[in-house]
Parts: C-alpha cells; structure tokens; sequence
C-alpha cells in the first residue's frame, strides 16, 4: 500500500508514507471521547460504591436509586429515572455498560460531539425511563397483563441512556451507518422487548424513538426521519439481519421462561419438557398393558420422557439453526436461502397455530394466579405471536428480486442426493434396532408403531411429541439410535446447505477462474475485459486453452463481456469457437463492447455492428499538466495538495477497517440519494473493488477521511500490468469541489511513476465522440438515430453524456467501442437482453421511479 502526494509523485519522488496502522486509529480514536471514556470509569465507581460490582443490588440501593412505579411514582423519588442511568444493576451490566460506552456511547460522541452526547444520554434516558414507569403504572391500573406483572419490578440500567444517545447520533452519520444503527439496533431492541419483556428493555425501546426525534431536531433536518433507498447489497444485508435477529428470539424467550410478552407463546414451542422418572413410566406402562385407555397424566408422562434427552434438546434448535443458516446465505444473495427461509417460517406459523391451545393457557394462567389473563388479552397475544413468522414471510416474498445466485444443478443434485441417502440410511438404522429392541418400548409397540416413531424421529420433537402412537425405548440399543438419528440427520443437512450456498463462481468454478485470469494475465483480452471476472458471467474456453469468452445468456441472448479474451494470433479460433457453441445452444451470438481491433474479423463474416460507446483512453508516459487545456484538472489537483488531501494507492485487502467502512458508507450515501435501479453488468460496484487484482486511489483529508474513491483494473502484458482502467468512482458528501479530478490526475501521475503505457477511463455507453476540425459527420441512419434518442431519453436518469463530458476534462483520445451481432431480425431481442443484462431485477417502486424521470 502506497501514498503519493501529487506534487511529490510530479516531480519523480518515490512513493512516501502508508495508511495509518489500527492501532494508531484506535489511540486517535479514544483521544476524541472524552465523555465516553469518564462515563465508563463513572460506571465502575458506581458500581463499587453500591456493591453491584459483586452482586445484585441491597434493598437499600433499590429503594434510593432505582426507578419503577414503587419509588418513581409511589414513593415520589423523582429523581430515581436519572440516578438508574449511572448504577449498573450486576457485574454482567457493569461490563456490558463499560463496553457499550467506550464503543457505542464512542460513537455517539464522534458523530456529534461531548457536549449533544452529554444532552442525548440525559434526555433520551430520563424520558425513556420516566415515560416507560408511566405506562406501566397506568397499564396496571387498567388491569393490563404486562403492566400488572411487571409494575414491582426496580431498573438500574446505564444502556438506557448509551441507547438513546447512539439513536439520536445516527441523524448525525452519513445514509449508510444512519441505516445501519436504525435497523440492526431497532431489531435487537425488539428481539428483547418480545421475548424477554423485563422492564429494562422497554425503558430502551423508549429511549431509542425518542433518540430518533432529538437527531432530527438537533440537526434541525426532518429528512433524517425518512427512509431512505438502499443498494441491493445492503438492502440484502438488512433483511438477513432480520431474519436472524427472528432465529434469536426464541433462545432469548428460553432463557427468560419467565417473560411476559406475546412471544414467549412463541417460545414456548422451542422450551424444554419436564423430566419422567423410571418409576412413573414403569407405573404408567403397567396400566397401559391392563388397559387401552391409559390417564391424561401418564400419556403425558410418556410425552414428557419421548421429548427428554440430548437428542431432543438439539433438535429444538433446527428450526433456529436453519434461520441462521438462511440469514447467511440471504446476505450472499442466495436464492436457496430465500426458499429456506420462507419454508421454515411456514412451518412455524403452521406448528405455532396449531400447538398453542387458548383455552388450556388461560385456565393454566388463571390456576397460577395471573387474574390479569382473559381471553381475548390472551387471544391477542397470541396472534402477535403469530404475526412475525407471517410478517418475514411477507418481507422475504416482497424481496424475493434481491436474491438472484443460483447453485449450479450439479450441485442441486448433490444435494438432494446426499440428504436423502442420510435419511435413508439413518431411518433404516433406527427401524432395524427398533426392532431388536421393540419389547422395551413402553408403552407396548408395535411394528406399525415403531415406522411412525421413525418419522418422529426426524422432527422437532416439540412439534410431534404429542402425535400419536407416543412410544419410548427403554433398552439403549433402541434407546441410543432414539436419541442421535434425527440430531445427525439435520447436521447433515445444515452441512448440506452451506456447501450449496457456497457453490459459486468462485467455488464451483474456481479452474475456470485460473483458466480465465492466466489469459488475461498473458495479454489476453483488451482494456475492458477484467470486467470478465465480475459474478454473473459464464464462461466459454476453446480446446486449447487458448481463448475464452465470458457471457451471460437472457432470452437465449448469449451477451458477451467486451473483446474475446485471447492473445491476437487466436483471436479467430476463439470467435468461430463460440459462435459454434452457440449455434449448438440454440442461443444469438451477441459481442458486446468490442475494440476496432476485432471489428474485421467480424466484418469479414458480415456481421453488423453498432457503436454503443466512447472509451476515453490516455498515455501515462506523456501524461502533462501544463497549458491551458489542462487549467481545471491542475487547479484541481493543485487545491487539493494545499489542503492537505492525500492521494493513496491501495487495494481493498490493505484497507484497515474504518476505511473500507467508509467507503461502504460513501457508496450507500450515493445510492440512497437515486431512486432508480442499480446498474451492473460493464459498471462495477462495492463488491468488484474486493478483488485481489484491483487498486484503489483514494483521497484522504488530514482528519484521515476518505473523501473519494476510485479503482482500477488491471491490464496484463507477460503477466505484468501495463494498464489500468477505471471502473469505480465515488465521493463523499462535501467533499472538496474538484476531488475527482485530484484523484484521477493523482492516479495519472502514478501510474507515469510505475512505467504504465495505458490508462483508460473506460466507456461512456451511448456517448459519441467529438468530431476533428473539418471532419463531416457521418450521415444518419435509423439505427444512429434510434441510439441517439435512446441517449437523450436515459440522459436524466443515469448522466451519461455528463460522465462523457468529465472525462474530457483530461484530454484522452477517444476509442469506439461496438456491438456486433449476425442477424439484424434479432435487435429487438437483443435490445430487451442488453437492457436486463445492465438492470437484472427491478422491483416495481423503481419501474415508475425511472419512468417518472425519464418523463421528467
């Protein structure tokens, strides 16, 4: 990783300095938190004066310190919503709270300063506390159940406020981490809230919409309130991250049993039966064999001991571990992982609606005391129970356009195979030893019994406990197989399905990938044809390994990716070859992109072409700021080197976090600012700046900012690069007029150091190049004119002619490229998978947001 200041790298000096270390950022980064760090400290002192830092509060502490309705309100110990925020309520808090506030009260502080952070933590935390202690005062009055149960309890709880303050920091971030924070916090929050209930979280939930309002308000910006749009990636991002923070919850609902929220209804189907002695199933089984029509108490006795066990336990995770494992692949963009998704929460709102029993809960309620339950309070809750699982499915099927990755059918069939020769095998090994051990079964079981029991076997057995016939083994060679089957069963499955999400281009195909990069790495392909590497192309090699062409198939379209990738003297094997392949396929051959350089080879077989571009092309060797043709690039370039900007030369690999943090967050805060769909196919993204080949130049201020961003991919010669193009280009919000001139012109010089004969600035699609002094233009055509409408028409949507005209800024030469294609009857066709190819899924809120602006 280098860094090059313009001036320097001007007049021929070495590279200087480097990215500053973690370590440095951490240190800076603590010097600039004062008020977080002192509250830490704070939490330790209060912590050791109570004696929480041993335990739990004494009485003593409660009834001075801490808020609820018994001392807020009936005590009239005003004071308490403020003094709860400073007095951590065990050493598990008191840890928490010290973390919490070096790290999120840290943020909070970075992004808007001691003194809003100071104000944030009081406001939001005294009025979360107090307006919380308010409802459940009133609630309880009422009768309401959750007031009623929780109106004694007494909070001590610093994350009140620290939760507050990060909420009302996010109006202060960029688009990126304001989402981030909003989202991610809002769905741990809600986890807690649903399926613990402890007043605690409430107090949170409180403090963070409250924190939202004081955001808006201190930055005097209502926009901040709005929701704003999200890159595909990170909108992939978020709705994974809701679907884990769901997998959550019932474990959070399990270790509170507890809690009183509707979701502990939920949880409940996850909890844990009671334990069954020998002596109640020997009791139970001996009035079984006397009588068929055996007592309420020992069929549940025998249900009880069916779901005890290790076995059992690890099976009422499956429907959680299978959550996660959709989570994970739904943030890679998985299509395998939407299904997964969908069909577990299916089968929960299946099993929810039919294990709970409404009336058997209230009479159970009523019978421990609970007056506060009545049927209707219980009815609701119960249908917010069911309402989440309902409510992701609805989330997931309205995204389902996100998740566009596909396994490939070998792998499909992989799958499907091995799953089921686990099933098959583990099912056989139970039934057989059920045989073996068929007398131990109590209560008495038959064969027919015993092929029921196998299908259990493999099920949650909280769903299928109490499904007739309910028999358990009692001998361990029956007994053992009882117990591991079905956990062994789901392991492989869940192994199962990551192997199939990790089925990529980058796995499934990883020789295709070496193949493809030792040919551009040996001078194969041209300036545009890195882009080759980029997910979702295909690829197409020659017998010889000699060539290869990298396509995408859309309506039996097979749309290549720029010039055929082969040194000159195969280039006519390596056309001919496909064009084969395709004829063979049934698919129209399109190239996309190409260079002069194989335009004969096409014309020479009467194909037709189009422009579809002008590639802006410099020399780096004769690279030159000087004369009026240059004045605005090197005003640019001269503003930046006096206020300090630094330009660097880096790939993504070498970037500390906090940097390609915010170059995540710079390329959401341009995204949200469109609402149109995202471009792909020849215009990368954050993700093809990942690639280990490709350099980044960024411009760093002297706060140690990222202001802007571009990269580079590379163009081989014998396996060295001998050019770069660019791809990526992105600034930050108030960033210094000219930075992107700075950045390219610093890129320049760079690359004039390393010896580079090649820097393009890639292609404006459907721009056309400036005609010489007494060049006539040519005359039109239908098909000119078409092209011609068609740049006017997408001109407000997507800037093309604008990206045009700033590349002109550096005086490049101009390189058509065009698209070929054998039959001019398939255009329309053509046209249709062109236009998918650049914008595969878009949803309908972004078909009318382009219609509206191209109306516009």
């Amino acid at each position: 990783m280098t860094e090059t200041r313009p001036a320097d790298a001007a007049a021929g000096a070495p590279p200087i300095g480097r990215l500053p270390a973690a370590g440095r950022l951490a240190r800076r980064y603590f010097t600039r938190v004062p008020v977080s760090i002192a509250f830490a400290v704070l939490l330790i002192a209060t912590a050791i004066i109570t004696g929480t830092i041993a335990g739990h509060p004494s009485k003593a502490t409660l009834a001075a310190w801490a808020a609820g309705v018994t001392t807020t309100i009936e005590q009239a110990h005003w004071w308490t919503p403020v003094t709860a925020l400073f007095i951590p309520w065990d050493p598990f808090q008191l840890v928490a709270g010290v973390i919490a506030s070096v790290t999120l009260l840290g943020i909070s502080e970075r992004l808007m300063g001691s003194r809003r952070v100071v104000l944030a933590f009081l406001v939001t935390g005294t009025l979360g506390v107090s307006l919380g202690v308010l409802l459940q005062w009133a609630g309880s009055l009422a009768g309401e159940w959750w007031a009623l149960g929780t109106s004694i309890d007494l909070t001590l709880d610093p994350l009140t406020g620290i939760t507050g303050a990060l909420f009302t920091a996010s109006a202060f971030a960029g688009v990126f981490w304001r989402r981030r924070i909003r989202v991610v916090g809002f769905a741990f929050i809600l986890v807690f809230v649903l399926y613990d209930g402890d007043s605690s979280n409430v107090y949170r939930l409180n403090a963070a919409v409250l924190g939202l309002f004081l955001g808006a308000l201190l930055t005097r910006d209502a926009t901040t309130l709005r929701a704003r749009r999200s890159s595909k990636g990170e909108a992939r991002t978020l709705i994974a991250t809701v679907v884990a923070v769901t997998a959550i919850g019932p474990i959070v609902g399990i270790l509170n049993p507890n809690g009183l929220t509707p979701f502990t209804l939920l949880s409940m189907l996850f909890d844990q039966r009671a334990p069954v002695t020998q002596s109640q199933l020997s009791a139970c089984t001996a009035t079984a064999a006397t009588t068929t029509d055996i007592t309420a108490a020992c069929k549940d006795a025998f249900i009880d001991a069916g779901a005890s066990g290790p076995g059992p336990f690890l099976l009422t995770f499956v429907p959680l571990a299978l959550l996660l494992v959709a989570a994970w692949g739904l943030r890679r963009g998985r299509r395998f992982a939407l299904w997964l998704a969908i069909t577990v929460n299916v089968v929960l709102v299946l099993m929810a609606y039919f294990s709970f029993d409404i009336v058997s809960s209230l009479q159970d309620a009523e019978a421990a005391g609970f007056a506060g339950w009545d049927l209707g309070e219980l009815i609701v809750w119960a249908a917010a129970a069911l309402l989440l699982p309902i409510g992701i499915l609805v989330v997931l099927w309205r995204s389902r356009h996100l998740f566009t990755v596909r396994a490939s059918d070998a792998a499909y069939v992989k799958f499907t195979l091995w799953t089921l020769l686990a099933l098959a095998v583990l099912a056989t090994v139970y039934f057989v030893l059920g045989l073996v051990g068929l007398a131990s079964y109590q209560p008495a079981a038959s064969v027919l019994d015993l092929g029921i029991d196998t299908v259990k076997r493999f099920l949650p057995t909280q769903f299928v406990a109490s499904i007739d016939p309910v028999v358990v083994p009692r001998s361990d060679i029956a007994y053992v197989p009882y117990q591991v089957v079905g956990v062994l069963f789901w392991i492989v499955f869940i192994g199962g399905c990551i192997l199939l999400m990790r089925d990529t281009e980058t796995r499934n195909r990883a020789t295709d990938h070496a193949k493809l990069r030792a040919l551009l790495h040996s001078g194969g392909g041209g300036s545009l044809s890195f882009m080759a590497t980029w997910p979702g192309n295909t690829y197409w090699f020659t017998p010889a390994g000699t060539g290869a062409v990298a396509y995408r198939v859309i309506n039996d379209v097979a749309i290549t990716l720029a010039d055929p990738i082969s040194l000159p003297e195969h280039d006519e094997e390596t056309i001919d070859g496909f064009v084969a392949f395709c004829d063979e396929n049934g698919w129209t051959p399109v190239f996309y992109s190409v260079h002069p350089r194989v335009m004969p080879l096409f014309e020479a077989r009467g194909w037709q072409s189009m422009p579809v571009g002008e590639e802006t092309i410099l020399d780096p060797s004769r690279f030159e700021l000087a004369g009026k043709p240059w004045q605005k690039v090197r005003q640019a370039l001269n503003r930046g080197v006096k206020e300090g900007m630094t330009a660097v030369w880096t790939s993504w690999d070498e970037l500390p976090f906090p940097f390609s943090a915010q170059i995540n967050a710079i390329s959401e805060a341009w995204v949200s600012e469109k609402s149109l769909p995202e471009m792909g196919f020849t215009l990368g993204g954050v993700e093809e700046l990942r690639d280990r080949d490709v350099k980044l130049m960024l411009a760093i201020d002297t706060e140690e900012r990222v202001q802007a961003v571009t990269s580079w991919m590379p163009t081989y010669r014998d396996g060295v690069p001998i050019g770069w193009t660019l791809d990526f280009m992105r600034r930050a919000d108030g960033s210094m007029n000219g930075t992107m001139e700075f950045l390219i012109a610093s890129a320049a010089l760079h690359m004039k150091e390393q010896g580079a004969t090649l820097l393009s600035l890639s292609g404006a699609p459907l721009a056309t190049k400036p005609l010489a002094p007494g060049e006539t233009p040519p005359a039109p055509t239908a098909m000119t004119r078409m092209l011609d409408l068609l740049a006017r028409t997408l001109e407000p949507a997507y800037g093309f002619s604008t990206l045009f005209r700033f590349k002109s800024k550096f005086n490049p030469r101009y390189e058509t490229i065009s698209m070929v294609y054998p039959d001019p009857l398939a255009l329309p066709a053509i046209g249709v998978a062109i236009g998918r190819a650049y914008v595969p899924n878009v949803s309908p809120k972004e078909a009318v947001a382009l219609v509206r602006t191209l109306a516009g």
